[in-house]
């Protein structure tokens, strides 16, 4: 019997290489060579050739098979553009604590409700833990079926016997197969794992969702190749501290990849936020220096968030940035220094995106800088004005895209004035457009420039 040989697999490309080193010869990364154990006697899968799929003209290809079917949770359906396809493979992904297991036992009620058969594999808790979970959601149901199993062998067992209209395993890292040498949430084992997964669950149509682990740079864990097993890979995000959840889909084989869903985690599990914006300007205090609206655009939703600046004296000069990115905050007080006067040289300086929202892209620029420049002058903004804009090096301010989206959701909210780059396409007449061009200008015309 042949012994037992040492691999080193890529953790990006799932390339193998017979001895370790820094980089990966097949994608370049660095520091992605992990060991893994190849057994001589590893399972193979062969496929016979009575059963292999056979060439057939494309325009015969039956499409009514991947139709999605609703899952009767609006915002899931919205992010997977209708529902869940038969026999798809999705990967669920998210921090420790973030609500997965919540998410997917609420998508699984629902399905049991409609008097179809679920199966919840947990493999890393209790029957116990999972029913204590189910019962403060509310999703308590006889068809609803769990089993806590982490063989791989067992698991495609009991799809083949039960043939659930949905299938949840919470989590691959946790899965193994006995056949394999190497140890559970192993490159191999993953690989492995889920690709016998898939088969069965494709095989008998079967809807399936893998809950992934993720790395600390929010990453999913585990091969790369792992993600281009699927067909689509979900990315469950928010704070800890804050009761806002968004799952979006970074990669869906039957739809896109532009919606979003928002969820509030509360007592009882996830409630869907059909309206996040009036859930962020909730609480709202319009008579503040510093707060300034802006229209910001995740995919093709269009959010209006409160940004807030928070100017101190002191000799340390202290960037400190939430819900903004940091890089971003320092080149915009650059550019307030450099190009409109603004001197912050001696002065801490906070932003904060307000709900825990994610406010760091370009078109959020100008309402940063309006920001800053009011709490550093003291002087409030009105509380129905709204900014966006992406801020150059120069101090010119660009067109930010989605501008329709954004006047969209100013004119829902009753937003009576919105200030602009000069460029920017047309606005209607039922709100008042401040047109500049620079970020001087900006400041002039809303009276914050006098610092």
């Amino acid at each position: 019997m042949a012994k037992p040989r040492s691999v080193f697999v890529c953790l990006d490309c799932g390339q193998g290489s017979p001895q370790w080193g820094g980089r990966c010869n097949a994608c370049g990364e660095w520091n992605t060579l992990v060991e893994e154990v190849e057994s001589a006697g590893a399972p193979t899968t062969t496929i016979a050739a009575s059963t292999r799929p056979r060439p057939q003209s494309i325009s015969a290809v039956d499409s009514a098979r991947f139709v999605a079917v609703p899952t009767g949770l609006p915002e899931i359906d919205r992010v997977l553009g209708g529902g869940f396809v038969a026999g798809s493979v999705s990967l669920l992904g998210g921090e420790p604590g973030i609500g997965k297991s919540t998410l997917l036992l609420q998508i699984a009620g629902a399905y049991a409700a409609r008097g179809q058969r679920v199966l919840y594999v947990s493999a890393e808790e209790s029957l116990h833990q999972l029913q204590a979970r189910a019962a403060r959601t509310k999703v308590l149901h006889d068809n609803m079926w769990a089993v806590a199993e982490g063989d791989a062998s067992v698991i495609a067992q009991y799809i083949d016997e039960m043939s659930p209209a949905f299938v949840v395993v919470d989590s691959i890292q946790a899965v193994a197969d006995p056949q394999l040498s190497s140890t559970a949430g192993s490159v191999a084992q993953v690989r492995h794992c889920a690709h016998r997964l898939s088969a069965v669950a494709k095989a008998r149509d079967v809807p399936l969702v893998l809950v992934g682990h993720v790395t600390k740079d929010g990453t999913l864990a585990g091969p790369r190749v792992l993600e281009h097993l699927v067909d689509t890979v979900l990315s469950f995000e928010g704070d800890r501290h804050h009761a806002l959840r968004v799952l979006r889909a970074v990669k869906h084989r039957f739809g896109g990849t532009n919606e979003l869903g928002v969820f509030e985690m509360q007592q009882h599990g996830l409630i869907p936020v059909p309206d996040p914006s009036r859930l962020f300007l909730a609480d709202r205090a319009a008579d503040i220096a510093g707060s300034v609206l802006v229209p910001i655009v995740d995919g093709h939703r269009p959010f209006l968030v409160e940004v807030q600046a928070l100017v101190a004296q002191s000799n340390s000069g202290r960037r400190s940035a939430q819900g903004v990115d940091a890089g971003r905050l320092g080149f915009l007080l650059a550019v307030l220094r450099e190009r409109a006067g603004v001197q912050l040289a001696e002065r801490d300086v906070y932003a904060l995106a307000v709900g825990g929202v994610d406010a760091s892209e370009p078109g959020a620029d100008l309402a940063i800088c309006l920001a800053v420049a009011s709490a550093a002058s003291g002087v409030a903004l009105p509380g129905t004005l709204a900014a966006y804009g992406e801020v150059g090096l120069g101090g010119e301010l660009r067109r930010a895209s989605h501008h329709e989206q954004r006047v969209g959701e100013c004119l829902r909210l009753g937003i009576e004035g919105i200030v602009v780059p000069k460029h920017a396409p047309a606005l209607p007449r039922s709100i008042k457009s401040i047109r500049v061009a620079t970020v001087r200008e900006a400041l002039e015309r809303v009276g914050v420039s006098g610092i």
